[in-house]
């Protein structure tokens, strides 16, 4: 069967390969044979690619975060799949392959409604948006949130989770361009970095606390979070979009007594709750609240167009169909 292979870390678009392997073994008990129908490239790919991520597999290895596909066999025992199911993969199984074997158990049934496409960028940018809107602050109907990389695939998850509870959100881009594009997806405050946002945001909330703030670009941007956030508020560092350190100012940090946290998806703390946030992220994907854009689809042996094209900022897809 196909499948794309690192061969060495550095350089994604020279270093990953499709290549002929043979097909997975017949699933054991509690296992299940999956076809792959689509994964997508994601940031965290690239990152993993470049050797610069929290796994790094022996390599030469098969890589992907993410995906779905179709139940095709299942091991003695498994009860909570079954054969012809949509399903997303869970997380350490790695899914650029035209099948995989996964552990029934972290399997995730797709609803009817969301199509494949859909269904294979489910488990990582809207479950991350439910465990960072649930995992932190205590947030209340209408309370305000504020968040950077407005335009970014994560944040159009947070801004249709945060609508979906009834939460106020403040959004930030660096183009003046941009505004109108997020101001659609439903923010209620849409300001750009400059010198002047600051007080532009404490305006437009009623100068009302604001107990939440995620940071996907570091480096000054995340002192202007810090700067409108309330006393004893969260600060959650996501992502690190500029690869600058995060500026945060003393008066704020001790003043405030701001609650700083780093966030990883898989860090142990949060796998016992990553079934519930997909559940709810599929529940709003399926209501229609939130779509989750794509610039494209490529075929396994494309991989070296798709990297490049990832590398530039647009969604791809590798079909495995």
């Amino acid at each position: 069967m196909k499948a794309i292979h690192l061969t060495a870390y550095g350089n994604p678009a020279q270093n990953l390969q499709m290549v002929a392997v043979p097909e997975p073994n017949k699933p054991s008990a509690g296992e299940a044979l999956v076809r792959m129908e689509y994964a997508p490239v994601d940031y965290s790919d690239l990152l993993l690619a470049n050797g610069v991520y929290f796994l790094n597999p022996q390599l030469p290895s098969v890589i992907g975060g993410e995906g779905a596909g179709i139940v095709e066999a299942i091991g003695p025992g498994v009860t909570s799949v079954k054969l012809g199911d949509r399903v997303t993969i869970p997380f350490r199984t790695f899914t650029w392959a035209e099948k995989v074997l996964a552990p029934a158990d972290g399997l995730f049934v797709v609803p009817p409604s969301v199509d494949a496409k859909t269904a294979s960028m489910l488990n990582i940018n809207p479950t991350t948006a439910v465990l960072l809107l649930g995992q932190f602050a205590k947030l209340r109907p209408k309370d305000w949130i504020v968040l950077n990389a407005a335009n970014s695939h994560v944040a159009r998850c947070l801004i249709a989770i945060a609508k979906s509870r009834d939460l106020n959100i403040v959004g930030i881009v660096r183009r003046p361009e941009l505004i109108p594009e997020i101001k659609n997806l439903g923010v209620d405050f849409a300001g750009i970095e400059s010198p002047e946002l600051t007080k532009q945001i404490q305006t437009a909330t009623g100068q009302k606390p604001i107990l939440l703030g995620l940071d996907a670009v570091g480096g000054p941007a995340t002192a202007t979070i810090a700067s409108v956030l309330s006393p004893g508020a969260h600060l959650v560092i996501y992502a690190w979009l500029s690869g600058l350190p995060i500026h945060v100012p003393q008066g704020d940090l001790i003043g405030k007594r701001l609650k700083i946290h780093g966030f990883w998806m898989y860090f142990e703390e949060y796998l016992p709750h990553i079934r519930a946030a997909l559940t709810e992220a599929t529940r709003v994907v399926a209501s229609g609240k939130l779509t989750l854009p794509f610039t494209t689809t490529y075929k396994p042996s494309q991989i070296k167009e798709a990297i490049e094209q990832a590398e530039h900022g647009g969604k791809v897809l590798l079909d495995f169909n």
